[in-house]
């Protein structure tokens, strides 16, 4: 009766996985973007004082992600870190970000933000073809209709950021 009943629960667990990783796939971009985002920083390490207390998430280009991280993360403690999602207008407003999400209609200001950044423990993060090459840390790509991400080594290195094995493990990398 034991092994029947460990038997139904294998059965309820695998169906249950099965069914939430369709699910996530169904769930709009920005949602997805979004727990990305937030997942990501569990495999990513600043440096220093950077690594604790307020810990900014700026956001440009993307009303529907900045809304989602807001309402989800905004003002939330992990750890150390205490999340502040800011809605950014313009690169001129970027700095004293942790993290800074690129959506795809701010794209065009991409090399403007790449050189403000520059030398500075900023997360890149992209949704436009062709960024991950150009010097996002990470870039957003759909590859047989699954969202995946890139991961560009050399400017994770030049943000002084420390990455997780784990993280590159499930990325392509650039």
């Amino acid at each position: 009766m034991r092994k029947i009943f460990n038997i139904c629960v294998l059965f309820l667990i695998i169906g249950m996985s099965l069914s939430s990783s369709s699910y996530a796939q169904d769930r709009p971009e920005h949602e997805l973007h979004s727990m990305m985002i937030y997942n990501f920083l569990k495999y990513i390490q600043w440096p220093g004082e950077k690594n604790t207390g307020d810990f900014v998430i700026g956001v440009m280009g993307d009303d529907e992600v900045f809304k989602t991280l807001n309402t989800w993360y905004g003002n939330k403690t992990r750890g150390d870190k205490t999340f502040t999602i800011k809605k950014l207008n313009s690169p001129s407003e970027i700095s004293g970000c942790q993290l800074l999400y690129i959506g795809a209609s701010a794209s065009n200001q991409f090399d403007e933000i790449r050189t403000k950044v520059e030398n500075q423990s900023v997360l890149t993060i992209t949704n436009k073809s062709g960024l991950g090459a150009k010097g996002s840390c990470i870039n957003f790509k759909v590859v047989d209709n699954r969202l995946k991400f890139e991961l560009n080594q050399s400017a994770i290195e030049k943000s002084n950021l420390k990455i997780s094995g784990q993280l590159t493990s499930m990325a392509i990398l650039i």
